[in-house]
């Protein structure tokens, strides 16, 4: 890593906007795929650990769904806290608090006290706050946005992947070996990688690229802006609202269809490996593409590829309706365009919003944003459940197709609209 550069704010007018750029990105893929690693082994383990905890399935799943309640819950303190201290302190303190998530649910994993489990989960949540925010610190200095976002989410994909691999495999090993429960191990894993991405977040993202760029706001003033100033901006605003409901519709799309595709297909008998390979390259199809989806959203504009994103999932949840319970074609189909379509949704919604809201409450109606969009997600999952009890999957993925048009719908209405009244517009 290199030494860190100077950060008063005199010196900033003369720093090298590209250069700080560039070690911006570098500074939050460091910090950001240790950080996604220690959330997915943790998250991955806590319905496993809470069922063993409680001995109900339930309580299982609530532990885990813990995990997007506590990244809905901080996502607006996160951002009023960036907002006048800068990305540098509120994204290395959101990795700081999640150690204390890891610790907690370690304690439970070695005390057998179900009630740590969420509270430490619910601290967890506050990672996933931090990995989310950085696509927008991401950002703060960028020429083309959806650039810089798509680069940053292809970075989270790697730490995604090798968390529950790491965290399963050798961390489960290791805590065995020293004598602890084998479900000790992902949480001291993700202990020490929470850790490592405060670490690196606190040490080397310096200047702060909020500050360079002129986005700190009230720093001079203790008074913490209500809700409604970062509210009223989103409704006045076409766009706003746009790219916010498009980021929740992506959310309660993929969600939903995702967290329910594994018990439809084993109510088919397929063996589980079946199940990990149908999410894994859904997950491919969430990350994998996302820098071409970036340049797109800035060469094409944010609007068309949002339309874009809705049709695919609305397409992938249509295919994956359609997928009986003892097949398996439609549902690797379905799934890898829900998770095409999700990219293209978050990545230019996020650009959008980048570029739509650029004064003091910026930072806030990004949190906002992403307050919104992971309690639409957790929402989701909730009604999913009771959905499919109720009328069965191939109904939740028909009613996830009709959810999932309604970005296009609100772009063709906007365009519409903008014609009529002569007004300019680009994507």
């Amino acid at each position: 890593m290199p030494d860190p550069l100077p950060t008063t704010s005199e010196r900033a007018p003369a720093v090298d906007r590209a250069a700080v750029q560039r070690r911006t990105l570098r500074t939050l893929m460091g910090g950001i795929v240790p950080g996604g690693a220690a959330m997915s082994s943790a998250y991955s383990s806590a319905a496993i650990l809470g069922e063993e905890l409680s001995g109900s399935e339930t309580l299982g799943g609530v532990a885990a769904s813990c995990m997007t309640m506590g990244a809905a819950l901080s996502a607006i303190p996160l951002a009023r806290f960036m907002a006048t201290r800068g990305r540098r302190p509120g994204i290395a303190g959101g990795y700081a608090m999640a150690m204390g998530g890891a610790v907690l649910s370690l304690l439970a994993a070695l005390s057998g006290w179900y009630l740590l489990l969420p509270a430490g989960i619910l601290c967890v949540g506050l990672g996933y706050s931090a990995n989310m925010a950085a696509r927008f610190a991401a950002a703060d200095l960028a020429d083309e946005p959806g650039r810089a976002i798509g680069n940053l989410i292809w970075a989270s994909a790697l730490g995604s992947v090798l968390g529950p691999t790491l965290g399963f495999g050798p961390a489960r090993r290791f805590a065995t070996s020293i004598g602890l429960d084998e479900l000790a191990g992902p949480y001291l894993m993700s202990l020490v990688l929470f850790g490592v991405a405060a670490m690196v977040v606190g040490t080397y993202l310096r200047p702060d690229p909020l500050e360079v760029s002129g986005g700190l706001g009230r720093s001079g003033s203790e008074e913490r802006p209500p809700l409604r100033s970062f509210v009223r901006p989103v409704l006045r605003s076409r766009d706003g609202l746009l790219a916010v409901g498009s980021m929740m519709t992506g959310h309660i799309v993929m969600v939903g269809v995702m967290t329910m595709m594994p018990l439809h297909l084993r109510s088919g008998g397929h063996d589980l490996s079946v199940v990990g390979y149908v999410i894994s390259l859904h997950i491919i199809g969430m990350y994998a593409f996302s820098p071409i989806v970036g340049r797109l959203a800035d060469r094409i504009g944010a609007r068309s590829l949002i339309a874009v994103g809705g049709v695919l999932l609305a397409i992938g949840a249509e295919v994956a309706a359609h997928n009986e319970a003892h097949e398996s074609f439609g549902a690797f189909l379905g799934m890898f365009l829900i998770g095409i379509g999700w990219s293209c949704g978050l990545v230019a919604s996020s650009a959008l919003i980048v570029r739509t809201f650029t004064g003091d409450d910026k930072v806030g109606i990004q949190g906002l944003a992403d307050m919104c969009m992971t309690g639409a997600g957790a929402s989701a999952g909730m009604v999913a459940g009771f959905t499919m009890a109720a009328t069965g999957f191939h109904h939740l993925s028909h009613a996830a197709m009709v959810i999932g048009l309604l970005p296009p719908l609100a772009v063709v209405v906007a365009r519409v609209g903008r014609r009529r009244s002569g007004a300019p517009g680009r994507g």
